[in-house]
């Protein structure tokens, strides 16, 4: 039953050797899952049977509607890209209103929502959107490694979604489409940055690697201070690489200048100070850097309608 569910919402149109392919895939997918799943919370670096891809993962961006064109075109105008057709739809459980358009571009997915109607609560708290191949399989999993679910599975215009919140605060929507998309891979995957308490970050992690099958990358415990605005001192920076896309949990105490720690997601580029200068032209403004920090350069930039992402490239000290 499993592996019919993933070749049902894994499948897009292919060739009849392609087919076979898949249903071959996700009956060994739908097994290997049944076989680890009572395991799931004691084993991390598991291939995930959860996770599509880094290109299905999408920051929530909620704007006001006055800014909601300035901030979509500011953000094509800095990164290039393409957007969907602008709609107005409800995308919550309970009566609501939202001006709503997928935002593609090569470092990144963004949704961005502009309610016109008073936002139903907890709605406007996540920070991602996970595509993920089976939701019920998903926000069980989800739960059984620390997850509250806040939002029960419901269904939207072109699917169903739910909202997880993990340990430490970290709201998370994850979703399934009845047709399933289709969408290029990224030129440079963005990092989800998650500030956390020292005493939250190891319990997070642990529930996330077992979730997400994900692996920590480095984690560093004397990570350079100058990437939290307190250059000349250290704090825990842990990078975890999974089927979602990256993430970067920042321990810290909770000291920080504005406005490190409203960032939510940090985009690589390939030329930083060039793309730095689309972005003002583009109408969004430098609030810190470029600085150096161990193993890039980087600035925290607001765009029209207030996000703040944080921009890097490769190359720091």
């Amino acid at each position: 039953m499993t592996s019919v569910c993933l070749y049902r919402n894994l499948m897009a149109p292919r060739t009849f050797r392609q087919h076979l392919k898949w249903l071959f895939f996700a009956a060994f997918l739908g097994g290997a899952f049944v076989a680890v799943a009572p395991a799931f919370a004691q084993r991390a670096g598991k291939a995930s049977a959860v996770a599509v891809g880094p290109q299905y993962s999408s920051t929530h961006v909620y704007v006001a509607p006055a800014d909601f064109d300035r901030f979509v075109d500011s953000v094509l105008g800095t990164f290039g890209g393409s957007k969907s057709k602008a709609a107005v739809v409800t995308v919550t459980p309970t009566p609501s209103l939202t001006m709503s358009q997928l935002v593609q571009t090569p470092v990144g997915m963004m949704s961005v929502l502009g309610f016109k109607t008073p936002i139903p609560y907890p709605f406007g708290s996540e920070r991602t959107g996970y595509l993920v191949a089976d939701l019920d399989i998903a926000v069980r999993s989800a739960a059984a490694n620390g997850a509250d679910v806040v939002v029960a599975p419901f269904n939207d215009p072109i699917g169903r979604d739910a909202i997880v919140v993990w340990p430490g605060g970290v709201a998370m929507q994850l979703y399934w489409h009845t047709v399933a998309p289709n969408y290029p891979a990224l030129q440079s995957i963005p990092e989800n940055r998650i500030y956390l308490s020292a005493g939250r970050a190891d319990v997070f992690i642990r529930g996330f690697l077992n979730f997400s099958g994900g692996k920590v990358v480095a984690d560093n415990r004397r990570a350079p201070g100058a990437e939290i605005g307190r250059p000349g001192e250290v704090y825990r920076r842990v990078r975890i690489s999974s089927g979602f896309g990256a993430l970067a949990v920042l321990a810290t105490d909770g000291h920080l200048p504005y406005p490190f720690g409203r960032e939510i997601t940090g985009y690589e580029v390939a030329d930083l100070a060039g793309t730095l200068a689309k972005a003002k032209t583009s109408g969004a403004n430098i609030l810190v850097g470029p600085y150096s920090a161990e193993d890039r350069r980087a600035a925290l930039v607001q765009f029209p309608g207030g996000y703040i992402a944080e921009l890097h490239a490769a190359g720091g000290d």
